[in-house]
């Protein structure tokens, strides 16, 4: 089979930072665990790390990058401020907190966790002090929908260049790529894997096989595919490598729209809507 190694591994963010497509998220991973797995993924090769306050292991996280002996330059960075830290003052002291513990200078990029709302604005309005002092590269949301872009579009003067939210083959949210391509926000999903719980589903199976790969690694590269940045979660040494091995092979673009189809608009993380 052709190498497709050089395909799908960055995208360029709309005002100009490169950033991995694929990366390791943290959520849910407490103590030693999130230190010895982001160590584990930075050693396979892992070069985006994507992390939050409410997750409580930024400083873990911090101490992987430390000691895996990588140039910081090297690693994108992502965290997110909490919901109970939403708002102006509270969001600037919320990111000065994120940073020292992450133990770094800078963040890559700073995303609002969530569209809370009442806080929607003022949080944002920090992000772009943040980013006018040039103390973050890069600023975004996460689950926005799109009434709340075209909210945000209302007052803000800088357009997040990220947009993080839960999407999967079984949550296929194509208005809302669609709008995001449109607009020039990265699309990024969490949760792609679905905690597995669709694993066993014939038609994923039946595809997977079709290529000798895993169903993980079908819809990690799907998300690639389609252009959307991916951050799986895993602490175990074998699925990290297993997550990470997308780049020598290409669905068809048949297939691509046969797994979009797979769509049922399953969701294992609350719908954001209930927030607006």
């Amino acid at each position: 089979m052709v190498s497709h190694e050089h395909q799908h591994k960055t995208t360029r963010l709309s005002n100009g930072v490169t950033m991995p497509l694929l990366g390791l998220g943290v959520y849910d991973m407490h103590g030693d665990d999130a230190r010895r797995a982001t160590l584990a993924a930075l050693e396979i090769g892992y070069r985006l790390l994507d992390t939050a306050a409410i997750y409580g292991n930024e400083k873990e996280v911090g101490k992987a990058i430390a000691e895996s002996g990588l140039k910081r330059e090297d690693v994108f960075v992502t965290t997110k401020v909490a919901n109970f830290d939403q708002g102006y003052e509270s969001t600037l002291n919320a990111y000065e907190v994120s940073r020292k513990k992450l133990g770094l200078d800078y963040v890559d990029l700073y995303l609002v966790h969530w569209p809370i709302r009442g806080k929607r604005k003022d949080t944002w309005k920090a992000l772009e002090k943040l980013y006018s002092e040039k103390r973050v590269r890069a600023i975004g949301v996460a689950n926005y929908l799109i009434p709340f872009l075209e909210e945000l579009s209302t007052y803000a003067n800088e357009v997040p260049v990220l947009n993080q939210v839960e999407f999967s083959p079984y949550l296929y949210l194509e208005h809302l790529l669609n709008y995001c391509r449109e607009k020039k926000i990265q699309l990024q999903s969490y949760t792609p894997l679905l905690r597995g719980k669709k694993f066993k589903d014939q038609k994923l199976i039946r595809m997977a096989t079709k290529y000798e790969k895993t169903p993980a690694q079908l819809i990690l590269r799907w998300n690639l595919q389609l252009g959307v940045s991916t951050i799986p979660k895993s602490s175990n040494p074998a699925r990290l490598k297993e997550n990470f091995d997308l780049f020598d092979f290409a669905i068809s673009a048949e297939d691509m729209q046969a797994i979009s189809g797979f769509n049922e608009d399953y969701r294992v993380v609350d719908d954001p809507m209930g927030y607006f």
